[in-house]
């Protein structure tokens, strides 16, 4: 647990620097590397799927909600519909298994095209950046084992209204949620 606190403790600093979502970003996908080098921190309480649909469990959430931290946890064939991060920076590190993550660029018009998809192995870190654009899709890679990622935000994603897209570029207002497990920390050390 202790690879965690210093990723929140790292986080806390960026949150504070008033950084632009691409350099928090940037700032963040460094301290994710050291988290992710090592997935023994991970209890299997927070790295348990679901027979229904991927699960978002929250790891940490900054009392300010500044940041959040959550384990995506894919079952077989498990995925995302095509989405956006409610204009929050992200980070993305695969932590067991596999990823695809297929970005996604929306026209002027809103029809949205798609860009080769990315393989992303563990150890694999992927910054999302709402200023470049972060519509993108997410797979689980392996057809017959669980992948885990940890993704950190800047802000509290399991609360805010995002948009999902149908493949014609459609939006509709959704909000994520976390699973119904309790937070692997409740207060940093």
């Amino acid at each position: 647990m202790q690879a965690l606190v210093e990723f929140c403790r790292a986080l806390e600093r960026i949150a504070g620097s008033g950084a632009s979502t691409g350099i928090a970003g940037a700032r963040a996908a460094e301290a994710m590397v050291a988290l992710i080098a090592d997935g023994g921190w991970l209890p299997d309480a927070w790295a348990a799927p679901s027979d229904v649909r991927y699960q978002q469990h929250l790891l940490y959430l900054d009392r300010s909600a500044r940041f959040s931290v959550v384990s995506f946890v894919w079952g077989p064939g498990q995925h995302t519909p095509i989405h956006d991060h409610g204009g929050l920076w992200g980070v993305v590190g695969v932590l067991r298994g596999a990823e695809r993550s297929t970005r996604y660029d929306r026209g002027a018009d809103g029809a949205l095209t798609a860009h080769a998809p990315d393989l992303l192995a563990a150890g694999a870190v992927e910054v999302l950046d709402p200023a470049v654009g972060d519509i993108h899709a997410v797979t689980n890679a392996l057809a017959d084992r669980v992948s885990v990622s940890i993704h950190a935000y800047g802000g509290d994603i399991g609360s805010i209204e995002r948009r999902a897209f149908d493949t014609d570029g459609t939006p509709r207002l959704f909000v994520s949620h976390y699973s119904p497990h309790p937070p692997m920390i409740e207060v940093l050390p």
